[in-house]
């Protein structure tokens, strides 16, 4: 599926989008239409859906559109007579990743704004996602609902997700809404390319971002510019990747065997990267010595 839809949806009218992001629309009169839903594939059309079709795509599939539903389409200026040819409103533009991806999550109800969003990315992308199930494990186990996107399993709370792999800007869009809509209250997200396609998560605000990797203050700025420059996300300037520190080190090794230096790095990471999203040292204490068992 390559839609933003039902979740936490909103209705905008086809004059917000012109207005809001360069768009011109035909006919003008059109402007009231509102939209639900954003799809760029025929299977994800519903009812009340904005469609973006693929450059060149025949104008046979376009009617098939229409007729799954779709109330309008976002077409390139060259395809400005498809007004007149499909019956529906068309919006003309092209826009890049970052303006298609502020349009999908402003469709979606911006979900990612109702969560702490936390990415880990990595050298390694089976790391990766095994480092990204540890952190939802752990934010779990001290008390958050948990959403999680990653190859090796997406879930959202205790139900999983069926997901086709790599996401792209609408899918992802859709996953942060079903994850709000079921009362996550953090999204954990592996960026790596067997979860997420490039560009995947522009227009994502995300709070915490992570890496198991070993990386020097150079290493990790480097690290943090090309994992935004793949996926796109927004992060703030004063902000820095977070790596496993002594501290979280120390604190992984009273709830984990050290025969098991792995599975301990990984918790080590989760615990650096919530102690960053503000949760406290003795929360963090508290909820490793009654787990101890099961970690």
């Amino acid at each position: 599926m390559s839609a933003v839809s039902k979740s936490m949806s909103r209705r905008v009218t086809l004059g917000y989008l012109a207005s809001h992001y360069g768009f011109e629309l035909r006919p003008g009169f059109a402007d009231g239409v509102t939209v639900t839903s954003v799809a760029d594939t025929l299977d994800s059309v519903r009812p009340g859906s904005l469609y973006v079709p693929r450059e060149g795509e025949e104008s046979s599939w376009l009617a098939l559109a229409v007729s799954r539903g779709a109330y309008a389409m976002l077409v390139p200026p060259s395809q400005a007579d498809l007004a007149h040819e499909i019956g529906v409103p068309v919006l003309l533009g092209t826009p890049d990743n970052v303006t298609f991806g502020a349009l999908a999550s402003d469709i979606a109800g911006a979900p990612a704004n109702s969560m702490a969003l936390f990415v880990v990315s990595g050298k390694d992308d089976e790391e990766t996602q095994a480092d990204a199930v540890r952190l939802a494990d752990f934010l779990h186990l001290i008390g958050n609902p948990v959403g999680l996107i990653s190859a090796s399993g997406s879930s959202s709370l205790e139900r999983e997700l069926e997901v086709s792999y790599p996401l792209g800007i609408l899918d992802v869009q859709h996953q942060l809404g079903v994850c709000a809509e079921d009362g996550a209250a953090a999204m954990v997200i592996s960026a790596d390319a067997h979860t997420l396609r490039p560009g995947a998560l522009e227009s994502v605000e995300i709070d915490v971002l992570g890496s198991i990797d070993r990386l020097d203050r150079f290493e990790k700025q480097r690290a943090l510019e090309k994992a935004r420059r793949d996926f796109g996300f927004v992060f703030d300037k004063q902000k820095h990747l977070v790596t496993c520190t002594e501290e979280s080190g120390w604190l992984a090794g009273q709830a984990v065997d050290s025969q098991n230096p792995k599975s301990q790095q990984r918790l080590s990471l989760a615990i650096a990267m919530a102690m960053d999203a503000g949760v406290r040292r003795g929360n963090i204490r508290s909820a490793l010595r009654v787990s101890k068992e099961m970690l």
